[in-house]
C-alpha cells in the first residue's frame, strides 16, 4: 500500500468515526428530547390531577372550619405573598359557607404599598358582603408596616408577646455613588427624554426639586397607611406621638396602645374560642409545573425590570 492509498484510507476512517459521533451526539440528543418530553407529560398530568382537588373540596369535606390565610414572607407581586394569591384565598373563604372564622397568619416585615392597601380594600369589601364572618389578624414573629397594614382590616389583631409590631411609615432608598465613580475612572453616560427621567441617580448629586417631589409622593403614600390604619382601628387606637413616626413595639407593648386587641398565636385562639374547627389554609393549589412556570415568569419579570432601571431609580416599600 502505497502513501496515497494509506492516506485515503486514513481520511475515510476519519470521516467514519466523525459520523458515528455525529450519530451518537444526535442519538442522545433525541433521548435527551424524549425524557424532558416525558417529564413535561407528567407534570402537566400531576397538574391536571392536583388542581381537581383545590382547597374548597378540602375544606369541605372537613365542614365547619376556620379559614387560615398566609400573608408570610415579603408582600410584593412576585412573591408568595402577593396580593392575586391573597384576595383569591379570602374571596373563596368568605364564599364558602362552612368557614365560621377567617384567620389572617402573619409572618412579614412588609413590602408594596400597592399589594398591601390591595388586600386591606379586599378585606373590607368581603366583610361588608359578608359581616357575620370574623376576620381575625394573627401576627407571629413580625407583622410590620405592609403586614400591619393588612392587619389593621381585621375585626381583631392578635400577637405574641415577643412578636414585633408597627412600623406605620414608608421608606425609599438608592445609593450615591458619583465619588466612586470618579475615583475609579468611569463616566455614566445616561441619554434622557424628559427632564426628570434620571429621577434621583445615583452618579449625579441630588436635586432639591427631586428631592422635595420624592418625599412629597412619600407623604401622600404615609398618609393613606395612617388613615388606613385609623379606620381600621378606630377608637381602640391610643394614639402617641411616635405611633406614625416608623417606630416599632413588642405584643405587649402594642396592646396597650390599641395596635393590636390581645396576646396569643392561632392556636390558643382556635383552642379558647373555635375549639371544635379545623384549620383549612386557603392558597393557591399549584401543580409543579405552574410552580416552574411561576418562577421562570417571576424571573423574566425581573430582568427586565433590571434592563429597564437605568437610572438606579429609587424603589419604594414600605418596609425592607
Amino acid at each position: 500500500m502505497n502513501f496515497d492509498e494509506e492516506r485515503a484510507l486514513a481520511s475515510v476512517a476519519h470521516e467514519a468515526i466523525a459520523e458515528m459521533r455525529q450519530k451518537r451526539r444526535w442519538k442522545i440528543a433525541f433521548r435527551i428530547f424524549w425524557a424532558l418530553y416525558a417529564l413535561l407529560f407528567l407534570l402537566i398530568f400531576i397538574g391536571v390531577k392536583n388542581g381537581g382537588d383545590s382547597e374548597d373540596a378540602t375544606a369541605s369535606r372537613h365542614g365547619k372550619h376556620i379559614a387560615v390565610i398566609p400573608v408570610q414572607g415579603m408582600i410584593a407581586s412576585d412573591s408568595d405573598a402577593n396580593a392575586d394569591d391573597i384576595i383569591a384565598g379570602l374571596e373563596k373563604a368568605f364564599k364558602n359557607p362552612q368557614t365560621q372564622a377567617v384567620f389572617l397568619d402573619i409572618n412579614s416585615g412588609g413590602g408594596s404599598p400597592v399589594q398591601s392597601g390591595a388586600v386591606y380594600r379586599a378585606i373590607k369589601r368581603l366583610k361588608g358582603e359578608r359581616s357575620d364572618l370574623p376576620v381575625i389578624a394573627i401576627i407571629a414573629d413580625v407583622g410590620a408596616s405592609g403586614a400591619y397594614y393588612i392587619a389593621s382590616a381585621a375585626d381583631e389583631i392578635h400577637a405574641d408577646p415577643a412578636s414585633i409590631v408597627g412600623s406605620i411609615g414608608v421608606i425609599s432608598f438608592n445609593l450615591g455613588y458619583r465619588d466612586l465613580l470618579d475615583k475609579i475612572g468611569l463616566d455614566p453616560r445616561v441619554f434622557t427624554a424628559g427632564e426628570h427621567k434620571n429621577f434621583l441617580a445615583g452618579d449625579k448629586p441630588l436635586n432639591p426639586e427631586e428631592v422635595a417631589h420624592m418625599q412629597a409622593l412619600l407623604d401622600n403614600m404615609h398618609a393613606q397607611f395612617i388613615k388606613a390604619v385609623r379606620d381600621g382601628r378606630g377608637e381602640r387606637l391610643k394614639e402617641t406621638p411616635d405611633m406614625f413616626s416608623g417606630l416599632f413595639w413588642t405584643g405587649e407593648q402594642a396592646l396597650p396602645l390599641g395596635l393590636i386587641d390581645a396576646l396569643g398565636d392561632k392556636n390558643t385562639l382556635r383552642n379558647a374560642k373555635y375549639k371544635d374547627l379545623k384549620l383549612i389554609e386557603y392558597k393557591p393549589a399549584r401543580s409543579p409545573l405552574e410552580k416552574f412556570m411561576r418562577d421562570m415568569g417571576a424571573e423574566a419579570s425581573l430582568g427586565v425590570r433590571d434592563a429597564l432601571d437605568f437610572s438606579e431609580q429609587t424603589r419604594t416599600v414600605l418596609l425592607k
